[in-house]
């Protein structure tokens, strides 16, 4: 079992950037795929992001790409979400996730994944 704890949300202008952080807790953290996910008030939760183990497949929501950039630090057990060129629509709670899985493709669906953390809020002002 893996104990997610996300940090890093805030309140920051359109433009602005910021860097989610997710510690796992757990020996292994390296045969988790994690994902990143987000909630907007009223919305239902969408994808943002997801990485392999080792890092060498990710993927993105169509929204993010070319401004985030998912990653992961093994040997810190942790999962990082780099957020640049923020923007309103952005604004959501954010929720990493995790699966163990002996594949390496790492999953776009919130479904697939068993452990979530508590969410950090990130508001992107105007």
């Amino acid at each position: 079992q893996v104990q997610l704890v996300e940090s890093g949300g805030g309140l920051v202008q359109a433009g602005g950037s910021l860097r989610l952080s997710c510690a796992a807790s757990g020996r292994t953290f390296s045969s988790y795929v994690m994902g990143w996910f987000c909630q907007a008030p009223g919305k239902e939760r969408e994808f943002v992001a997801s990485i392999s183990w080792g890092g060498a497949n990710t993927y993105y929501a169509d929204s993010v790409k070319g401004r985030f950039t998912i990653s992961r630090d093994n040997a810190k057990n942790t999962a990082y979400l780099q957020m640049n060129s923020l923007k309103p629509e952005d604004t959501a709670v954010y929720y990493c996730a995790a699966v163990q899985t002996l594949t390496s493709v790492p999953s776009r669906q919130g479904r697939d994944y068993n452990y979530w953390g508590q969410g950090t809020q990130v508001t992107v002002s105007s």
